[in-house]
């Protein structure tokens, strides 16, 4: 289905192109894609959050109270002599994709990290300036390289960008429609479990110990009352109270899927043994099957169907600008150039 400079000091015109290469920020948290099919052989690790970027010294706020640039727009951050105004952090925001100005909207404190990063980054380029590091012919050179690449990209973005309005709701029905099958969520489960850490390659004490613990967690669920929970949370090997929230159907092995498939709201399987123990499922709820609606995925598609409108227009735009200037090759230059490092 789709960056910050105030440092006031001269600085030759091949550090910007340093500066916007340094400033690229990781994309913050995707949109949410269909999860890959995972075993539930025991209680699945929380996925873990995003490494936070390094983390510079927090700036100290004193001081920046009312404090304008030269401009006088509001200086939201600074570090030695460099500001960070709130036109540029506008600006920054401005630049990122839909999914990471989502992302900070949803986790502010995402910005924050953001700014810190770029403080961090302007005291680099203020080094980079006093050392004249990037006078260097060889920095120099890579330099020239990644601006002239930079433009190059920028402008062709410019060139590729799709008409106000696009695309309209009858292009927007027809992906839809053409893509029903696609946008269909699975059934889904919500699920506890009991788990006994049992390999099939233990040796036979540790499995005769394994059964006997079996045995024991099986009387306890048939007793009047039994707490599912409890029982999991102080007799099995489940974490967390045996909880697996919500599992959409193929994420389930088969041996626990055919376990649960027409299963009770509330009741127990049987015992399933897969290759790291022992397993025992309730179904706490279900949720069936359905087509998400037009209206839950329309953005989504909006985005999809501009950006593959915009690679559609830069695929033309080139097309078109090599047909009036075609290329000249010296196919012998560059066989003899290829050939070169190898003799």
């Amino acid at each position: 289905m789709s960056n910050l400079t105030s440092i006031r000091m001269p600085q030759p015109v091949r550090l910007a192109a340093m500066a916007a290469a340094m400033l690229c920020l990781p994309a913050a948290a995707p949109a949410q894609t269909q999860p890959a099919p995972a075993r539930v052989a025991q209680q699945p690790a929380r996925p873990k959050p995003a490494a936070p970027l390094p983390a510079a010294p927090a700036p100290a706020t004193q001081g920046l109270a009312g404090a304008k640039t030269s401009n006088g727009d509001d200086v939201v951050a600074r570090v030695g002599d460099a500001n960070i105004s709130a036109d540029e952090l506008r600006a920054y925001v401005t630049a990122l994709g839909a999914r990471e100005q989502a992302a900070l909207a949803k986790d502010p404190a995402l910005l924050s990290q953001a700014v810190r990063m770029l403080l961090a980054n302007r005291l680099v380029l203020q080094e980079v300036v006093a050392k004249k590091w990037d006078q260097q012919p060889s920095v120099a050179a890579q330099l020239d390289r990644v601006r002239e690449n930079a433009v190059v990209e920028l402008y062709l973005q410019s060139v590729s960008v799709p008409p106000a309005g696009f695309p309209g709701d009858e292009e927007i029905q027809k992906v839809y429609d053409a893509n029903r099958s696609a946008l269909i969520v699975p059934r889904q489960y919500q699920l506890s479990q009991i788990f006994i850490a049992s390999p099939r390659d233990a040796d036979k004490a540790a499995d005769d110990k394994a059964r006997k613990k079996l045995d024991d967690i099986e009387k306890k669920l048939k007793a009047p009352g039994a707490d599912f929970a409890a029982i999991s949370a102080t007799d099995s090997d489940a974490t967390g109270g045996g909880d697996l929230g919500w599992l959409a159907e193929p994420q389930i092995v088969p041996d626990l899927r055919t376990q649960i498939v027409g299963l009770a709201k509330g009741a127990v399987t049987e015992p399933v043994r897969l290759d790291d123990g022992w397993h025992i499922l309730r179904l706490i709820d279900t949720k069936a099957s359905y087509t998400r609606a037009l209206p839950e995925v329309r953005d989504q598609l909006v985005q999809q169907i501009r950006s593959e409108r915009a690679a559609t227009l830069r695929r033309a735009y080139l097309a078109e600008l090599l047909k009036q200037h075609p290329p000249v090759l010296n196919e012998l230059a560059l066989s003899s150039l290829l050939d070169g490092p190898r003799k």
